[in-house]
């Protein structure tokens, strides 16, 4: 229960200081926009909102998935986690299309003469913003990792996907200062470019784990040497491994001498069990089933 609660207080301490760390942003950053006649910056303010609003999803996905396993569900609420990461990247890509589409039509109206020359409070807001949210993206991925959380990790890029979107910002600004209007909704349009992409990386790998993917080879190759290893086990004849949230069900197949009792088969059976238990603790649940080996 203690790693449960670590995870939680991990994951609660992080997502409140990015909702602090992104409301303060947002705000310094639409009123730099608004007073330095930026619409890049405006765009940018716009995707850090966001950001608020998607860790908040994190927060309620991560909480749900921490429940213990019930009646109704025996295997955990785990893939909860995924969905609330499969929200947040919706929530992304539509804020990155509204930018996009923004940009597009300032780009298309061709009256770039017309346009309004940043002023130089929206280039330190661009550069201020680039090291709050590249700090943020480091902060938050090296807490992910070290509690494996997909919806965590994926509020990590959402920072990094903010940075990237800033330094568009930071060019397009800079180059409308110097007597090229058109490049700041050029830089909103290339903001667009980096939130989608974010938005797909996250779908995706909240979808491979909502559908059973299957663990990579490295990690099968490592389970298959780890039963091999127990004293009686003469062969893997079949290893089944998917992704469940972030744990791993295992199902394996070993064969052992078919003159076995059925009681020394069965304590064989259990010390690859605990092994893998004990070897991989991501591996929440393993059905050892044991055949006679072929002579």
């Amino acid at each position: 229960m203690g790693k449960e609660q670590d995870f939680e207080k991990d994951a609660m301490k992080v997502s409140t200081v990015s909702i602090v760390a992104n409301a303060v942003l947002t705000a310094f950053k639409l009123f730099a926009g608004v007073i330095a006649h930026s619409g890049a910056m405006i765009s940018d303010a716009i995707h850090s909102a966001s950001d608020v609003f998607s860790t908040i999803v994190v927060i309620i996905g991560i909480k749900i998935s921490r429940k213990e396993s019930d009646k109704n569900h025996p295997y955990g609420h785990e893939r909860l986690e995924c969905v609330a990461a499969i929200v947040l990247a919706t929530i992304l890509a539509a804020t990155g299309l509204a930018i996009g589409y923004s940009a597009v039509t300032k780009i298309a109206g061709g009256e770039y003469d017309s346009l309004a020359v940043p002023g130089m409070l929206a280039l330190i807001a661009a550069a201020l913003s680039i090291l709050v949210k590249e700090g943020m993206y480091q902060y938050t991925k090296f807490y992910a990792r070290r509690i494996d959380s997909s919806a965590l990790m994926a509020d990590a890029w959402h920072h990094r996907s903010d940075a990237l979107s800033s330094v568009g910002a930071l060019i397009g600004i800079a180059g409308a200062r110097m007597g090229f209007p058109l490049l700041d909704p050029v830089a909103s349009l290339v903001i667009c470019f980096f939130i989608e992409k974010a938005a797909y990386d996250i779908f995706m790998d909240a979808i491979d784990k909502m559908v059973d993917k299957a663990c990579d080879e490295e990690t099968e190759k490592a389970l298959r040497s780890c039963a091999m290893e127990q004293a009686g086990v003469l062969g893997v004849d079949l290893l089944h491994t998917r992704v469940f949230g972030n744990k791993i069900y295992v199902d394996i197949e070993i064969s052992l001498d078919g003159g076995m009792t059925l009681l020394e088969s069965h304590g064989i059976a259990e010390r690859v069990h605990d092994s893998i238990e004990k070897s991989f603790p991501k591996v929440k649940h393993i059905m050892v089933h044991v055949n006679p080996a072929e002579k």
